[in-house]
């Protein structure tokens, strides 16, 4: 069983048992707390697909919140215009919270 749910205007596939990064949800969320998801957009149960329009009612993503805050790879933003002189460097990590699905209910 799995689910495509919306978290903060991302889209992701939620199994069961499975990880997920998903953009931070902010000081709000403590570690070892519960989360529901009801933006759910498609879900797929013993072979039989729901597609929601635009979401399927009665459905949710419970989730598990494991690691509040945690910090993604580092982007360098580089610019440069040649012969010109002009150089800028710049860069920053993305947050997100690391969830562990527990259910899915379709």
């Amino acid at each position: 069983m799995y689910a495509i749910v919306e978290i903060q205007g991302q889209q992701f596939k939620a199994d069961a048992e499975k990880f997920l990064y998903v953009h931070y949800l902010g000081e709000a969320v403590k570690e070892g707390e519960k989360v529901e998801f009801d933006r759910v957009l498609l879900a797929e149960a013993d072979g039989t697909v729901k597609v929601g329009a635009p979401t399927v009612d009665g459905a949710k993503v419970v989730c598990e919140v494991l690691t509040p805050l945690v910090k993604g790879d580092k982007v360098i933003v580089f610019k440069k215009k040649r012969r010109k002189g002009y150089r800028r460097k710049n860069g920053h990590r993305q947050c997100f919270t690391k969830v562990l699905v527990k259910e899915v209910v379709a």
